[in-house]
């Protein structure tokens, strides 16, 4: 990559990219009105310079060109996106640095990386885009002697295109935006859009069971994957490439969501769609966020799929300057290769007005207008403002999760509330607890909870771990899933293993065992070795 194109070592994005001075200023304001005070800068983002680090204690090979142990290349690969991170990366706080980044060009360059951190003993960390949110490419030696990070930036092409069967063979290190461009010439797409899309990977989302565009039926990456070919410690597996099978337990579902710890995701067949061509959406007001709950349940059950139907509680909708915050917002979209969507989106409506939904105007491109417009503009934008606030003592955060329909109203105050005190707890002060839908189905919805604090600088860390901490307490004990789309990364691990079956974290460990036996790939995630 080049000087200009790097990835930041602290922040998001690359390099020289964040909030234009408009932008910043909206959320500053927004954010002293929420906490009634001035917030200055009480720190700085670290500069490389700034940053020492150990001398690498293990060093690649010289055939192994395609690895390096330079300053940068640690640097960067030293933490992921998530709030824990940035406030070790603010406090200069680098120890758990790679020794050596490895660049791949090549599946065998994969397997030979792979086999010579076996042979040095170092652990290995798979590396997408480095976009985790809960801690899960951060390198980890634990009692090993290195510890070794494989980026896969250079396996990123679109390898085969099948039109016939709308598929298309993609290597894992496949950047979003270089996902769709190579498949815009033959009129296809993958058409899955997460948040992070632009500074993600394929194989990350497929490691990660990351959610994306589609906000019912093809909620997750799963719902794509044809077949994969994955490179581990004992060597290479890859599956048939069907479009569907009853032959046992499926070896693509193992290592979607295996998060870095069976296996390296080197490609992947993927299911595409032809490019859309009819669309309708816009945006629905309602008088409060459980209305507007009840419509999304309607449109949900009533099997009309739209692409995009999510709702923002009103302090949310305030939030990103969507509303006024006296009201809940719907942001509601079809689109299709093939029809007219209007019918459904009709439908939808009626769907809406039946709990008290008021539409905004509607058309092919209200997707990107009025509240629906001013939506999408600040969610894409959002992780850029987390940097901006915590050099200034914010600690804001989110988390997501799923519940059943007849559970969500108690399950939403009960997470409110548990987030809310928490906050009053870790900092001495009142804060905020929002609430937005990003997927829904027909048998619940995935509530995705935000929490604004103000922290006190030098304590951020500890005080996170204290809203955070009661608020995935409070999920668990509610019935609700952990992580919906995030991951669960070193994070998410504690409440994750009190989530999943005891006997089921054997099985996962026998895997390990027969895929990884040195216990090398990601430790500390999903399971202990």
């Amino acid at each position: 990559m080049s000087a200009s194109a790097r990835m930041k070592h602290f922040g998001w994005g690359r390099e020289g990219e964040g909030l234009n001075a408009e932008e910043e200023a909206f959320v500053l304001a927004r954010a002293e009105a929420r906490f009634g005070t001035v917030l200055k800068e009480s720190a700085g983002a670290p500069q490389l310079e700034d940053i020492k680090l150990e001398a690498p204690r293990v060093t690649a090979p010289v055939s192994l060109a395609f690895c390096t142990s330079e300053h940068y290349d640690r640097a960067a690969h030293t933490y992921g996106k998530s709030y824990p991170e940035l406030v070790r990366g603010l406090a200069r706080d680098y120890a758990n640095a790679p020794d050596v980044v490895a660049y791949p060009r090549s599946e065998g360059e994969v397997a030979a990386a792979l086999d010579w951190a076996g042979s040095a003993d170092a652990t290995v960390t798979p590396f997408g885009g480095g976009s985790s949110v809960c801690g899960g490419v951060e390198p980890t030696r634990n009692g090993h002697k290195g510890a070794v990070t494989i980026d896969l930036r250079e396996l990123g092409k679109v390898k085969e295109v099948d039109k016939t069967s709308r598929a298309a063979l993609i290597e894992g290190g496949t950047y979003g935006p270089a996902l769709e461009a190579q498949l815009r010439p033959h009129g296809l797409t993958l058409r899955h859009f997460p948040q992070s899309f632009e500074y993600s990977t394929l194989g990350g989302w497929i490691a990660t069971r990351g959610g994306g565009h589609f906000a019912t039926l093809y909620t997750h990456i799963d719902d794509f994957v044809e077949s994969l070919r994955v490179v581990t410690p004992k060597g290479t597996l890859e599956s048939r490439r069907l479009p569907g099978s009853g032959a046992g337990p499926s070896p693509d579902r193992m290592m979607i969501g295996s998060e870095g710890i069976l296996g390296i995701i080197t490609q992947a067949w993927m299911r595409l769609q032809d490019r859309p061509t009819f669309r309708d959406g816009g945006a629905v007001r309602f008088a409060d966020f459980f209305a507007a709950a009840k419509a999304v349940r309607a449109i949900a059950q009533a099997g009309l799929y739209p692409s995009n139907c999510r709702i923002l509680d009103p302090q949310e909708a305030y939030n990103t300057g969507a509303a006024d915050g006296s009201v809940a917002i719907m942001v509601l979209a079809f689109e299709s290769a093939d029809h007219d969507v209007a019918p459904w989106m009709t439908r939808a409506r009626e769907c809406c007005a039946d709990h008290g939904g008021i539409p905004e105007a509607s058309g092919a491109d209200a997707h990107r207008e009025g509240a629906a417009g001013v939506w999408r503009n600040a969610f894409i934008r959002m992780p850029y403002a987390i940097e901006k606030l915590i050099l200034r003592g914010v600690i804001n955060d989110t988390f997501e999760t799923s519940i059943t329909w007849d559970r969500f109203e108690k399950f939403h105050d009960a997470i409110k509330s548990a987030t809310a005190n928490a906050i009053v707890e870790a900092t001495g002060r009142k804060g905020q607890v929002t609430c937005r839908f990003t997927h829904v189905y027909p048998d619940g919805p995935a509530p995705y909870f935000t929490f604004h604090a103000l922290g006190e600088p030098g304590r951020l860390g500890e005080q996170w771990r204290i809203i955070k901490g009661a608020a995935l307490d409070a999920v668990i004990a509610n019935g609700g899933t952990v992580t919906h789309h995030h991951a669960v990364g070193r994070d998410h691990r504690p409440w994750y293993d009190r989530q999943r079956p005891p006997l089921f974290a054997e099985a996962l460990r026998a895997a390990k065992k027969a895929l990884d036996p040195q216990g090398l790939l990601n430790p500390g995630v999903l399971i202990d070795p």
